[in-house]
């Protein structure tokens, strides 16, 4: 897996050989490829998760809070969904800060928000390719930048607007600095390690913090200073990560309740109980409006939760491919490097980068709460480093020692035949493609075998058999990759982005996996089954019934949008809200026909959305409706404050009946939308409190009749969301009027 001419070979180790020498560094001299193969992969990399960019579907819950961020800077502080700043999304605002600040200068749309992700994800690259070539060298460094590159589900993540994309930035940032600090001995990187997560903490909370023991483990036993010493800058790095961790939530918690807007995704409006519940131990045991907690895991999105997850049907094409390969590259490192001294440099980055990958593979495949595929793109940092650098330990040991010359072969056949099963999974899709895998590794092999020992001009046959080996091992990866800029595979965008054909059922899919809560089984690719919203994974909507949590008919979403995926289905393009043309492409939610048309139960028709706006009479929000993704598909539609009731789950206590008869008596709010249900969690904020609200709703208010703003009907009915595939009652939603003297 790696440069057959790299010029930094490490002694061999035998059972009667005295300690190694301590690793040298690489000389300053970089060999003439080197530089021009860097370049080629960030521009291979800039082109997958930039090309046909304004086609694809961005995730509307965090493009509406960018929005709100363009707005209001206390939308922006905050992370609110709307500019209004009732309710913020259920995560803390750093990305969305990024993004905002990024739009606030070049304006709102799809490149101006992406336009930071996509550079802080080639960065990204270039730490990785830095940190394992300061240990291992130039070639190693080149295989770890182009595995890091082509990972399927880091491709599809870096395309969207969701958080990860920074969140691995900040941590291989901690990673490459913690390294340092383990070779230079200095307290300086070592804090800033500690500064990189406590960032990521602020970007997705506690996953910021999986690899975290694994740093901290790695300078406490390898750092060069003395046990005392090392144990201090330890302590003074433990402040500057909660000193980094903490500070937004401190900082809202010293805002007034009614100062600040609800922290979504939390029971009592602070972001304390959104750390330790929701984005906390909710992710891994379930609850806390995660789903799980009582054996079906993982909310269903990933398949059941189990040691082999990552190697089922839906995550194994999008992050399982050469997760072999980086095991027995790093146990045979470690075996390598075992006599070697405390401080040596390379069993230490073996350890990192291999605790890393150990760590989150452990966390993601356990998991009970939710689980999306692409939480898992936080793995290939630590699965590139070690087919890097272990991939160059175990050739140089394969060369040198024949007690080890099976093990690299060995490690490329399993490689060779787990992307053979992978690609034979997806039935129909580029079936040419593992025969060639195939042949080529098989090759490759018989290459290494037969010039293992040359010198001269038939060591060249040796370096084109470790080439072959290289193209073979990512070949299954690049296709996958691939498919999501040219289209030709069945992932998603938006909510649950994904790369390659579909090959699982989605929604409790997967070996083992149920079909959707609530449904029956989809259609598309290689599983059925769907996710909220009836949308299948790894496929398109088609509105057919089941996979709606919460009883849902016929894939119904809130604001009765019928079989649209939760926030993504609504496109990002350049059109921004209020009509600005700032690019190619069409704006999220601005799908056309009834109220709820476009994603999730999202937008409304134009004509809905002017009427709402003329007799909108000085009100903060233009709307409130039960859900966050109904709301965000307004706020992109309309570009006013639209209020979540419930939040994304449905189960926030955002509104009560208090709160909203406070709204409508200073004149903050006219307009609640009744019925349509809510996502996941219910009608919304506990049965009592939501029934409570609607009821008076319904006794105070006034319905919007259809004609008041339709110019196409004379019916004088109360305006239903979206027709709607059953006569349920329950699937309607109304518009009410609500004025200062309905308030009693």
């Amino acid at each position: 897996m790696t440069s057959a001419t790299d010029p930094h070979p490490h002694p061999t180790v035998t059972a009667d050989a005295p300690p190694p020498a301590p690793h040298r560094a690489p000389p300053d001299r970089a060999p003439r490829w080197s530089l021009p193969a860097l370049i080629a992969i960030l521009i291979l990399a800039a082109v997958l998760y930039s090309w046909n960019l304004s086609g694809s579907g961005l995730n509307s819950f965090y493009s509406a809070a960018v929005l709100s961020g363009t707005q209001s800077w206390k939308a922006w502080f905050f992370g609110s969904l709307d500019a209004g700043n009732f309710l913020t999304v259920d995560k803390p605002p750093f990305a969305l800060m990024v993004m905002g600040l990024s739009c606030r200068v070049f304006g709102y749309g799809t490149w101006q928000m992406m336009l930071p992700m996509i550079l802080l994800a080639l960065a990204t690259i270039w730490i990785v390719h830095a940190s394992v070539k300061r240990v291992w060298g130039h070639g190693a460094a080149t295989v770890a930048a182009l595995v890091l590159a082509l990972t399927p589900i880091t491709v599809a993540i870096n395309r969207d607007n969701n958080p990860d994309t920074l969140l691995v930035f900040l941590m291989a940032g901690g990673a490459a600095l913690a390294l340092r600090a383990v070779r230079n001995g200095r307290l300086l990187p070592l804090v800033g390690s500690a500064v990189c997560f406590g960032l990521a903490f602020n970007t997705k909370m506690l996953q910021g913090y999986i690899a975290l023991p694994a740093v901290f483990a790695v300078y406490l036993y390898a750092a060069r200073p003395g046990l005392v010493k090392r144990i201090v800058n330890l302590l003074i790095a433990g402040v500057a990560l909660a000193v980094s961790s903490f500070w937004w939530a401190a900082a809202v918690s010293l805002v007034p309740a009614d100062d600040r807007p609800y922290i979504g995704g939390s029971t009592d409006g602070t972001a304390w109980d959104l750390i330790m519940g929701y984005n906390g131990l909710g992710r891994i045991l379930g609850g806390e409006g995660n789903g799980g907690g009582g054996g079906g895991g993982g909310g269903g999105f990933s398949g059941t939760a189990g040691i082999g997850r990552l190697f089922n049907d839906i995550l194994g094409g999008q992050i399982s491919w050469l997760i072999p390969f980086a095991a027995i590259a790093c146990a045979g490192g470690l075996l390598l490097r075992g006599r070697a001294p405390r401080t040596d440099p390379t069993r230490a980055a073996l350890l990192l980068w291999g605790g890393w990958t150990a760590l989150h593979y452990l966390t993601f495949a356990m998991a009970e709460g939710t689980m999306h595929p692409y939480y898992t793109t936080a793995l290939a940092p630590g699965i590139a480093a070690l087919c890097g650098g272990g991939g160059v330990m175990l050739l140089r040991a394969f060369r040198t020692d024949r007690r080890w010359a099976w093990v690299l072969p060995a490690g490329l056949a399993v490689t060779a035949v787990w992307a053979v099963v992978l690609l034979r999974r997806a039935s129909g899709w580029n079936t040419w493609l593992w025969p060639a895998v195939a042949v080529v590794m098989a090759v490759a092999i018989v290459g290494l075998l037969v010039f293992r020992s040359a010198t001269g001009l038939r060591a060249r046959l040796l370096a084109a058999s470790v080439t072959a080996a290289v193209v073979a091992a990512v070949a299954g990866p690049a296709a996958y990759a691939w498919s999501v800029p040219s289209g030709s595979g069945g992932g998603m965008g938006g909510t649950n982005p994904t790369a390659g054909p579909s090959t699982g059922s989605g929604f409790g899919g997967g070996p083992g996996g149920g079909g959707a809560p609530g449904g029956g089984g989809g259609q598309g690719g290689g599983g059925g089954g769907q996710l909220p919203g009836g949308t299948q994974q790894g496929g398109q909507a088609d509105g057919q019934s089941g996979g709606f949590p919460a009883g849902q008919q016929g894939g119904q979403m809130p604001g009765g949008g019928n079989g649209q995926v939760p926030d993504g289905a609504g496109e990002m393009g350049g059109t921004a809200p209020g009509g600005t043309d700032t690019g190619s492409g069409t704006r999220p939610g601005s799908a056309g026909g009834g109220f709820g048309g476009g994603g999730m139960g999202g937008g409304a028709s134009s004509e809905l959305i002017a009427y709402l706006k003329k007799h909108q009479d000085g009100a903060e929000w233009l709307l409130a409706v039960s859900s966050s993704q109904s709301a965000a598909q307004l706020i992109l539609s309309s570009g006013e404050p639209v209020i979540s009731m419930w939040g994304w789950s449905g189960s926030d206590k955002a509104m009560t009946l208090a709160r909203l008869e406070e709204l409508v008596k200073k004149g903050e709010l006219h307009y609640v939308q009744i019925g349509g249900g809510g996502m996941g969690g219910g009608p919304g904020g506990g049965g009592d409190v939501s029934t409570e609200v609607t009821e008076w709703v319904q006794k105070n208010g006034t319905a919007v009749k259809e004609s008041d703003y339709s110019s196409t009907t004379g019916s004088d009915t109360a305006q239903s969301s979206a027709p709607s595939s059953s006569s349920s009652e329950s699937n309607q939603s109304i518009v009410y009027r609500l004025d200062p003297s309905d308030v009693g």
